[in-house]
């Protein structure tokens, strides 16, 4: 697939925006979406603060635990519903639907091919190994190298960087990145980690205290899915 050069600035602390119609996590960690409080009352939604990166006014997480799909209905992003899905029962854009099935586990993917090393360093190909073998069936797609000079604007131009694409298609929301993100981030040592992003936010071992992601520093909305790695966790190496 393509992937996007993102520009990253890994120490920056920008002035954040709320990402409109984008994930995140409600009461209990369900899934939610940003959204105007008047459009998630409408849909019947619950809404909380502070889940989506420096609310604007008037913009919430929102969610809906309960919809008519079956004994289980339940809103989601389609890429974490292990059932089938029905639209126009849930707050947010067409991809959050009720899901038929009540399971909480996501994924479910066939191994991903690890890149070769060569173009992408040695260093990213084990990083990327170490995070398949710890999380089998999560990752669905992995990138490295992008064509772009070295050191261009990425670790990606000098094969020092994986996306691991966590959702069914990129460009495809998920939620289930934030357990992988903060694996990497845990085990940081072993993997020589430079700094890690999940959905709009970004950690780096040389100025970030270990904590869990909802603290970590927001980053500004760079305006879809993959540049907020709603549907990939970003990891560069050293």
């Amino acid at each position: 697939m393509h992937f996007k050069t993102l520009l990253i600035t890994a120490l920056a602390a920008p002035t954040v925006l709320s990402a409109v119609n984008e994930p995140c996590y409600g009461t209990g960690s369900v899934a939610g979406v940003c959204l105007a409080t008047a459009d998630c009352t409408a849909a019947g939604g619950s809404s909380i603060t502070g889940a989506c990166p420096a609310d604007a006014a008037g913009i919430r997480c929102c969610f809906k635990t309960s919809c008519t799909n079956g004994a289980s209905g339940n809103c989601r992003w389609t890429s974490d519903c292990s059932g089938t899905s029905v639209a126009n029962q849930c707050p947010g854009p067409s991809g959050m639907k009720c899901c038929s099935s009540s399971a909480t586990g996501f994924g479910g993917y066939s191994s991903p091919t690890i890149p070769a090393v060569g173009a992408c360093q040695a260093v990213a190909v084990n990083g990327a190994s170490a995070v398949v073998a710890a999380w089998p069936g999560r990752v669905r797609e992995i990138g490295c190298v992008r064509a772009c000079a070295c050191p261009g604007t990425s670790d990606h131009c000098c094969g020092k960087a994986v996306d691991l694409m966590c959702s069914d298609a990129g460009g495809t929301p998920t939620i289930s990145g934030r357990e992988i993100a903060e694996w990497v981030m845990n085990n940081r040592s072993t993997l020589n980690l430079k700094y890690v992003i999940w959905g709009q936010r970004i950690w780096n071992p040389s100025v970030d205290s270990v904590m869990a992601w909802n603290s970590w520093r927001s980053m500004d909305d760079r305006g879809d899915v993959t540049q907020n790695h709603w549907d990939h966790v970003h990891v560069s190496f050293n």
